[in-house]
């Protein structure tokens, strides 16, 4: 473990976490109070590290959290996507199976009372095949579409979380520690707000920079494979698919601009997630290491970050969950005209009208019980690995 810094922070925590004293107050800078000390040894440590370093810590914590978390994503955008009318269910050609040839989505659990036995195997009615919460689509999909179904999207999600965290953590980071020492120094009542408007700032870069990356997911997770045998098509697959109506059109260059449908309700959605999540995590994760930053050791430390980005995380997504449906309605529209002409606003109406404020969330269960562990394991393992770097370094 590096030296500690003032007030015990160890050394390799974040700059946010070892500006703030034992009492939770700020750092002093007015001209009228004692004499700043030099920078702790944490807040060294963090402003040493350069873009690239901050880039790699998050893209490995984006790893890990991506692979982990996926089939509560994919739970989530199929729950969504149901509520918006993407079928699930392919009713058979009656007349062309014969007492062997059963498809395979259409099998049902033998314990269902409902199914009907053709051939050798039991088949479900269509309302077998309606998602009824997040258990229940981790169940059907496992039994009809097979077990690696759930980590359908995660190539996808992992193109798109490494960079997407790349970005954005360091910039997090940069910006945050640029703005509070320009706050500290000019404006200090603004001081606390560095972690939203640098949350801020930081994801909408994020978002522009791979929301084509997203669109591509989001429809891999959204729609169901039916035919026996075919794999459903990857990422690439699928970005062309959205490009190709416009292929034989002679504007092509504008046309490239349906890459990135519903890249505003992905702002409206992310931009909020990111200054709640940053406004809430901060404070939290001081408080936390005010309380273990005498005897506080890695595990401890890890613990601090991972229980304050878990609270974090799990506000965010289910206050932001009505931006997130509006999203993946935009993303998952398959007329490429209408998903052109569809706003973030009209969608959120269309919604509420249809479906009731119920329909505003749906799907709210599974992303809060993802988003909180995401933001903690990334959050904590940024950390150790920033640490590592820095170990590196000084050796």
């Amino acid at each position: 473990m590096a030296g500690g810094s003032r007030g015990g922070f160890p050394a390799w925590m974040t700059a946010a976490a070892a500006r703030i004293d034992l009492s939770g107050g700020a750092a002093a800078t007015s001209g009228s109070q004692p004499p700043q000390p030099a920078p702790p040894a944490a807040v060294v440590a963090d402003q040493e590290l350069g873009m690239a370093e901050r880039a790699l810590s998050a893209a490995s914590a984006a790893f890990i959290s991506a692979i982990i978390v996926n089939p509560l994503d994919v739970a989530k955008t199929r729950l969504q996507a149901q509520a918006a009318g993407v079928p699930y269910y392919q009713a058979p050609q009656m007349a062309a199976l014969g007492p062997d040839a059963i498809l395979s989505e259409l099998r049902c659990s033998p314990s269902c009372t409902r199914g009907i036995v053709l051939g050798s195997e039991p088949i479900c009615p269509p309302d077998c095949f309606q998602y009824k919460g997040t258990v229940d689509v981790f169940l059907k999909v496992v039994r009809q579409e097979g077990f690696g179904r759930l980590w359908r999207g995660t190539n996808a999600g992992l193109a798109l979380a490494i960079p997407t965290v790349g970005i954005y953590l360091p910039c997090y980071d940069i910006f945050r520690n640029k703005i509070e020492d320009f706050t500290r120094s000019n404006a200090p009542g603004l001081t606390p707000y560095a972690p939203l408007v640098a949350g801020s700032v930081a994801r909408s870069l994020a978002c522009i920079a791979c929301s084509p990356i997203e669109l591509a997911r989001t429809r891999m997770q959204a729609y169901k494979e039916f035919q026996p045998g075919v794999k459903p098509p990857g990422m690439w697959k699928t970005l062309l698919g959205v490009l190709s109506p416009h292929a034989s059109s002679s504007q092509n260059v504008q046309n490239y601009r349906v890459l990135w449908t519903g890249v505003g309700a992905q702002l409206a959605r992310d931009v909020p997630f990111s200054a709640i999540c940053w406004s809430t995590l901060e404070p939290i994760r001081r408080k936390l290491l005010g309380l273990v930053a005498e005897d506080g050791d890695a595990a401890s430390v890890l613990g601090a970050n991972f229980a304050a980005g878990f609270v974090a995380g799990s506000l965010a997504a289910g206050v932001t969950c009505p931006l997130d449906v509006a999203k993946t309605r935009r993303q998952i529209e398959k007329d490429a005209q209408k998903a052109m002409r569809m706003t973030t606003r009209q969608t959120l109406v269309d919604i509420l009208r249809s479906e009731g404020p119920k329909g505003l969330f749906t799907g709210v269960g599974p992303r809060v019980a993802r988003a909180g562990p995401s933001v903690g394991i990334v959050i904590s393992f940024y950390e150790v690995v920033k640490y590592a770097l820095h170990q590196r370094n000084m050796s």
